[in-house]
């Protein structure tokens, strides 16, 4: 009887998170967008929450730099939204292997708010990171759940900004959340995204994203993190491994791997597939791939997806 009504309150928390992302996408963007970016940075420079958004910002815990370069972590969390099945252990799980990764720098996507846990709360001062975070989908005062994307960084954080994806519309929306990270090799954009499941808005969310990269960080390297919801053979890919360096293949060009598996019913074969991706923008004259990776925490799965590593050093030349 309990589980009945546990997953009865939880049908009725999804046709609310529904009819929420219904509203929102009538809201008017531009504005919200310029006040966000204000906000923003005026919370970074005061190491304080953004008041009256849901964006957050955390300090760091200063750490040595250490290393002879830079480690960067991409991951889909999978908020397993509405049940959120096992998220503290998975958090703890995740928490763990970017310590044993050496990350410095990751990108997030699908981090849940509920009311017993605000995964990029949790994952800031478990990590000793500055973060910032920014909701996709739902609001977590008035329905009790929100998810969205975030930024960790052991170094300091600037000039955030967001971009909610075009087209506008669809049950769900979809965003790009930028920062300056101010490493001691050099300044470089990180950028947590997560596209659409639909065809369509997918193509068109990437060419914004691309076009706002490139105007966003204007000859600075950028590093784009993200689930993109498309196969390695896709044509978006191909256009993204043409237009930025894929950190995977820069140094796997033939490996096979994936970073997502899907089972299905009756029999039928699981669906595995590359969806999960780091790319380098404008940033071969600076940066060297010396090693990436598809990582899934070692003692308990942390996500439906892998994460994805990638080590840089600086090039001296």
């Amino acid at each position: 009887m309990a589980s009945l009504i546990a997953r009865a309150r939880a049908v009725k928390r999804a046709l609310l998170f529904i009819l929420r992302n219904l509203r929102n996408h009538l809201l008017p963007l531009t504005n919200h967008q310029e006040s966000l970016g204000r906000r923003l940075r005026e919370s970074l420079a005061a190491g304080r929450p953004s008041v009256g958004l849901a964006a957050v910002v955390h300090r760091a815990v200063p750490r040595p730099a250490g290393g002879d370069g830079l480690t960067l972590l991409s991951a889909n969390l999978w908020h397993d939204w509405p049940l959120h099945r096992d998220l503290p252990d998975r958090l703890e799980a995740f928490a763990r292997l970017v310590e044993a990764a050496g990350a410095q720098v990751v990108m997030v996507q699908e981090v849940a708010r509920i009311p017993e846990l605000h995964v990029d709360s949790w994952l800031a001062q478990r990590l000793g990171m500055q973060g910032l975070y920014y909701p996709a989908n739902g609001n977590a005062e008035a329905i009790g759940f929100e998810e969205g994307v975030a930024i960790f960084s052991r170094y300091p954080l600037g000039a955030p900004a967001v971009r909610i994806l075009g087209p506008r519309g669809g049950l769900t929306r979809r965003v790009a959340l930028a920062a300056r990270v101010e490493s001691p090799w050099g300044p470089l954009y990180a950028v947590s995204t997560h596209l659409s499941l639909l065809k369509g808005r997918r193509q068109r969310q990437f060419e914004d994203l691309q076009a706002w990269v490139r105007q966003m960080a204007r000859g600075v390297a950028a590093v784009i993190g993200g689930d993109f919801n498309a196969g390695e053979r896709s044509s978006l890919i191909r256009r993204a491994q043409r237009r930025w360096q894929d950190a995977f293949r820069a140094v796997h060009p033939g490996r096979l791997s994936r970073t997502h598996r899907l089972e299905l019913p009756f029999g039928i074969p699981p669906v595995e597939r590359r969806l999960d991706y780091i790319f380098l923008a404008d940033a071969e004259r600076h940066w060297q791939v010396l090693a990436a990776e598809h990582l899934q925490a070692p003692h308990r799965p942390h996500s439906d997806h892998h994460a994805v590593l990638a080590r840089l050093q600086p090039r001296l030349d």
